[in-house]
């Protein structure tokens, strides 16, 4: 039967894995754009601690989504939806080919099976009292909270990113639905495209533990503390949301006399490899995926033709 749905290229996995380099080196083989999936390199002024693709990595290749709204202003899974589908139009209609990527499985989720979230709304008094559990008893207590009712959102959500573990809460408490079991039942429709879905990953995880390990020190030689003390000088605090990404809060941390800078290190690179294995758990449940091991392949060219290679026989190219 006749394929009428519009294609999509996604190229997802674990932070530090290499995924800018290989998708901006695709999408110039195939006349590709790219949409991002990252929560973080959305925000403009944080651009160290997001490995933000820069001009020059993008070598030309149109990217959206990326350095786009001010770090005041709360970005969510539902303005990415309806952001990224509104990209992806554009791309289409300039005669592009569409490229989503990033390593927010949700985000990816919510375009590919174009995830309904108008059940949603909730009482906002149930939102008030959880804000000021959090408060109170703190963003622990609050995971704990969620862990005992839907331990599976608990698992894929950062303990420490308290608007995500309010939503979750909320949605429990206002439907009586657990928001894995609803995001589930929205998995399980027929993908709203012709998606290749790679996810880009290591089959030694030490290795890829060694990478995010280098890079966090790599982004602390580059400035990372002094982007957070202009971000800070900003008007910037824990409470903004941007400021909850990794790297961000810890050294906010450091500047506020919690912690030593050293420490402070040492918690992003503890807290990213948390980070890396939520994701891989998160894509893991996605269907029809096709795992790629950078380390099977000897340079990132080999890498990008067997990457190539997929896309020709996928989409009869």
């Amino acid at each position: 039967m006749e394929d009428n749905r519009h294609p999509l290229i996604i190229l997802a996995g674990p932070t530090a894995v290499g995924k800018t380099a290989a998708s901006v080196a695709l999408a110039k083989q195939f006349s590709g754009s790219i949409v991002s999936a990252d929560s973080v390199q959305v925000y403009q002024y944080l651009d160290i601690g997001s490995a933000k693709v820069t001009k020059e990595e993008m070598q030309g290749i149109p990217h959206y989504l990326i350095d786009c709204i001010d770090p005041k202003e709360e970005w969510n899974v539902f303005r990415f939806q309806k952001e990224a589908k509104a990209a992806i139009r554009e791309i289409e209609e300039a005669g592009r080919l569409p490229f989503l990527v990033g390593g927010t499985g949700f985000y990816i989720q919510s375009v590919l099976y174009d995830i309904d979230f108008t059940s949603e709304d909730t009482d906002k008094s149930v939102r008030a009292r959880w804000q000021a559990y959090a408060q109170e008893k703190g963003d622990a207590a609050l995971w704990e909270a969620l862990r005992l009712v839907d331990p599976a959102s608990a698992a894929s959500i950062d303990p420490h990113n308290e608007k995500r573990l309010i939503r979750a809460l909320e949605y429990y408490e206002s439907t009586g639905e657990r928001i894995s079991d609803h995001n589930q039942k929205e998995r399980e429709k027929p993908a709203a495209y012709d998606a290749l879905f790679f996810v880009l990953t290591m089959r030694d995880r030490a290795a890829l533990y060694e990478r995010i390990e280098k890079r966090v020190d790599k982004m602390m030689e580059e400035g990372l503390l002094e982007e957070v003390k202009r971000l800070r000088d900003l008007g910037l605090t824990k409470t903004d949301l941007s400021m909850q990404a990794l790297g961000y809060r810890q050294l906010l941390s450091y500047l506020e006399g919690d912690c030593t800078l050293e420490e402070a290190v040492q918690e992003i690179k503890t807290q990213t490899r948390h980070f890396a294995k939520r994701q891989l758990t998160w894509f893991r449940r996605e269907r029809n995926v096709t795992w790629v091991y950078a380390d099977d392949y000897p340079n990132r060219e080999d890498l990008v033709e067997a990457l190539a290679a997929a896309v020709r026989s996928h989409y009869h190219l």
